[in-house]
Order: C-alpha cells, then sequence, then structure tokens
C-alpha cells in the first residue's frame, strides 16, 4: 500500500499530465492557427495513448499510477480495499482540472483567436467528450463496453509477474488505450474515465475561452456512470473468473 501523501500527489500529476497531453493533441487538432490542424482520429488516439504513457509512468512509484477513478474502483471491488479509494479518486479530480488549465495555457493564443466570430468553432470537444449520436441508454452502453475493455485487462496484466517487474504492464495499457480509440471511441468519443471527462468539463466551463459554447451539463452524467459501472462490472468479472 502506498502513503496517502504520496498516493494524492502521484495521481495529481499524473493525471494533469494525462489530461494535458489528451486534451493537448484536441486541441491541437481542432483549434484554427494549430499546425496540427485537422490531423485526424489516429492522431487523437495516440495523443491519448501517449498522455496514459507519460502519466501512469510517472505517477507509478508513487501512486501506482491508476489516474482513472474506474481503474481504481476495479481493484477495490477486486481486492476489497477501499481506504484509499476517496484519496485516489480526489487526485485524479484535481489533476484532470489542472490538466486542463495547462492545456488552455499552452494554446491561449488559439483560444483566444477563436474570438473571431467568423472563424469560431465549439471547443468542449478539446476538453470532454459528446456523443455521435444522441441516444442515452446506447450511449451508457457504449461508455460501460469500452471501459470493461481498459479495466479487466488491466486486471489480468497484474498476473502476468514479469510485466509488473519490467514495467512493461505500463506500455501495454497505453497501446491498450489507443486500441480503445481507434475500435470503440467512434459512438462517444470514449471517455472510459470519469475524471478525464468531468475534471476538464468544469475546466470548460469555468475558464475565459471565447465562443467556447455549451459545456453540455445534461450529457455529463455518462461518461461518468457507464465507466463506474464498466470498472466495478471489470472488478466482480475478474475476482469471479481469475
Amino acid at each position: 500500500m502506498y502513503a496517502n501523501g504520496d498516493v494524492l500527489v502521484g495521481e495529481i500529476i499524473g493525471t494533469a499530465i494525462l489530461i494535458l497531453f489528451g486534451a493537448g493533441v484536441c486541441a491541437a487538432v481542432t483549434l484554427n492557427h494549430s499546425k496540427a490542424k485537422s490531423a485526424g482520429w489516429v492522431v487523437i488516439a495516440f495523443g491519448w495513448g501517449f498522455g496514459v504513457l507519460a502519466g501512469a509512468y510517472t505517477a507509478g512509484p508513487l501512486s501506482g499510477g491508476h489516474l482513472n477513478p474506474a481503474v481504481t474502483l476495479g481493484i477495490a471491488v477486486d481486492t476489497g480495499k477501499w481506504d484509499q479509494v476517496p484519496l485516489y479518486v480526489l487526485g485524479q479530480m484535481i489533476g484532470a482540472i489542472l490538466g486542463a488549465v495547462l492545456c488552455w495555457a499552452a494554446y491561449y493564443a488559439q483560444f483566444q483567436a477563436n474570438a473571431d466570430q467568423s472563424k469560431a468553432l465549439p471547443t468542449l470537444g478539446i476538453f470532454s467528450t459528446a456523443p455521435e449520436i444522441r441516444n442515452t441508454p446506447a450511449n451508457l452502453v457504449t461508455e460501460v463496453i469500452a471501459t470493461i475493455g481498459l479495466v479487466l485487462p488491466i486486471l489480468a496484466f497484474g498476473l502476468t509477474k514479469g510485466l509488473g517487474e519490467s514495467g512493461t504492464a505500463t506500455l501495454i495499457v497505453a497501446f491498450l488505450v489507443v486500441g480503445i480509440g481507434l475500435s470503440l471511441g467512434g459512438p462517444t468519443g470514449y471517455a472510459i474515465n470519469p475524471a478525464r471527462d468531468l475534471g476538464p468539463r468544469i475546466a470548460h466551463a469555468v475558464l475565459p475561452i471565447p465562443n467556447k459554447g455549451s459545456s453540455d451539463w445534461s450529457y455529463s452524467w455518462i461518461p461518468v456512470a457507464g465507466p463506474l459501472i464498466g470498472g466495478a462490472l471489470s472488478g466482480l468479472i475478474f475476482n469471479a473468473a481469475f
């Protein structure tokens, strides 16, 4: 078990790095006057994967690098250890908001250029997810399935002793996130992480971004509830099957 202070600090730093890279690649591909404008979905998927890689390796020595309440929940359901769950989730939420603010600062000039009404575009997609087709049951199920596709393999990776000892498991998880983005990201944008969606959505709501549009709070519960359900189911499946 990691020390409480280390858990909080590790999850803040690691999740901030994750969101800085992830929101950063979305900003790079989305915003006008960005050199990566319109680079596409594959670039976004790899940007998020590299965010997981950098964030998890950085946080690993301090907290194990969960960076995701769904992962934390899945581990707790499997192991029955709940004492540090609130600390993990608190660190993840603080880190997610901080990472979103850092992304905004890095792309400040591009966000300011969005004040041009003739070229303005919505910015929520840089920070948080939204479905291509708004269908509440379908959107929720997509997030549940995609999160099981993340958390269940993460739990199973722990059974292969060499992966943990070599640090290779974190690299594999990063590629797993890329794969989920490519294969399951189309319907909802693959939140698969409540902090990843809710933290940046809060930042989007409060930051002074010109022409930022709605923060879409009516949808915001789905990328929170879906991953939490998926994480809990992953813990139950793993506990029963392995």
